[in-house]
């Protein structure tokens, strides 16, 4: 049974807004920015003649159960005050941003209308995308370069499970003004979207197989404490034991004498922490968390060998962008990168 909140909850600090029970946050949809997104997705998929029943719910995470057309919300965007909360603790909020926010609504509407008809059962379709009864991941290998699948989600998420290429696909169907068989003209992936505009053109005015809209795992339902949540979810996306090379970052700062009083390399990294993390997210579609782990490791090694600046501090932010880019690429094909939660 959710505990009663003071209405000026928002107003509490994050540690005390950590204390509450996702269960207890006096949430709903209803007025909410995300509201008017999830709108925008159902004039979509009505524009393409795509009218099975959707239903949306607040939960920890974005997901659409399996066999269900529901799809789950997750409670941070229900609220600006949850969302700068959500920041704080994983340094981005997923879906934040309105044309991040369709991305992932179109998206989870893949699979959606795959439960609504069934359409994983089909000889063609898992001819295609391969079967939905492979087991997922914990860590998939993309494979960057790879013109066998659409880019939509990042990094690579069509690559994860044969589900998931799916989603990302039709994803990349719906987007209104994709201009799809321009940008994927002499790809392997243009097949499936061919597919899919075909299986997609043949729905329109069906009814579809299965309509049931169940919520799993709603927010009211979630009795664990928000501290806990971030906790677990920070381990999800974290680096259990990542690889650096003294020889690199020797290359790049020094621990020479005559280098002695220049800036030390971690007071320089501490600075421009947030801006290469961004930049690296936008260049590799790594979580910012992930990549943030990274840094503070190297931040660490830096200050263990006691480097300094050898070079100027506009040379040194871009070779070290690219150090990290590297690193981070290394991690990515090391077969250890983590699918969503």
């Amino acid at each position: 049974m959710a505990k009663a909140v003071s209405s000026n909850w928002p107003d509490l600090s994050d540690d005390e807004l950590l204390q509450l029970r996702l269960s207890d946050l006096p949430l709903s949809l209803k007025g909410t920015v995300v509201e008017s997104r999830l709108e925008q997705l159902k004039r979509e998929l009505a524009a393409r003649g795509l009218n099975f029943p959707l239903h949306f719910y607040l939960s920890d995470e974005w997901f659409t159960p399996d066999g269900q057309v529901s799809m789950a919300v997750p409670f941070y965007l229900a609220h600006p005050r949850l969302e700068r909360l959500e920041k704080a603790q994983m340094l981005a909020v997923e879906g934040g941003e309105h044309e991040w926010c369709m991305r992932i609504l179109r998206h989870e509407a893949g699979h959606a209308i795959d439960n609504a008809y069934q359409l994983r059962l089909r000889t063609q379709r898992r001819r295609l995308f391969g079967s939905s009864s492979k087991e997922y991941p914990e860590f998939y290998a993309p494979r960057p370069y790879s013109k066998s699948y659409v880019l939509h989600l990042d990094p690579w998420y069509a690559q994860s499970h044969p589900d998931e290429d799916f989603a990302e696909t039709f994803a990349v169907w719906l987007t209104p003004e994709s201009d799809w068989k321009t940008r994927y003209a002499g790809w392997r992936a243009i097949r499936k979207l061919e597919y899919m505009d075909h299986l997609m053109q043949s729905l329109v005015g069906r009814k579809p197989l299965l309509n049931k809209c169940e919520e799993v795992d709603p927010l009211r339902r979630l009795h664990r404490s928000l501290r806990y949540h971030y906790k677990k979810k920070r381990r999800h996306y974290g680096v259990d034991h990542p690889t650096f090379y003294d020889r690199d970052l020797r290359k790049l700062f020094s621990d020479a004498t005559e280098d002695s009083g220049n800036m030390t390399a971690a007071q320089f990294l501490g600075w421009h922490r947030r801006h290469v993390r961004k930049i690296v997210a936008d260049w590799t579609g790594i979580y910012q968390y992930t990549i943030d782990k990274v840094l503070e490791d190297i931040i660490v090694r830096c200050r263990e060998l006691k480097l300094r600046l050898a070079m100027t501090e506009d040379d040194t932010l871009q070779e070290f962008t690219v150090l990290l880019t590297v690193q981070v690429m290394n991690y990515l094909h090391s077969g250890r990168h983590r699918i969503a939660l």
